[in-house]
């Protein structure tokens, strides 16, 4: 009988101990995964942080384009001027 009551605590202490590493793993497993998530959040927090700069960059090109399109039309506008004036110049010049 008392053996039987060695054997059967003998099994218990098997028990608990599986039970303590399954436990201990579960532990670093969770762990692990609480890391990764950060990682994860750091990660997205990078991605959107990227995606502000390039559409800060958008607007600013956007913006850029639309001088460089006014500018344009103005050196055309004094381009046409210029071509009038010479144009002018030169039959004065003929008439002469």
């Amino acid at each position: 009988m008392i053996e039987n009551i060695a054997g059967t605590i003998g099994k218990i202490s098997e028990i608990s101990n599986s039970i303590s590493a399954a436990v201990e793993q579960q532990g670093a497993a969770t762990g692990e995964i609480s890391r990764n998530a950060q990682e994860a959040a750091s990660g997205t927090q990078e991605v959107n942080d990227n995606i502000s700069g390039v559409s800060e960059a958008a607007t600013e090109a956007g913006q850029s384009v639309g001088e460089v399109l006014l500018a344009a039309r103005d050196l055309s506008s004094q381009a046409d001027s210029l071509k009038q004036n010479i144009d002018a110049f030169l039959n004065d010049v003929k008439a002469a």
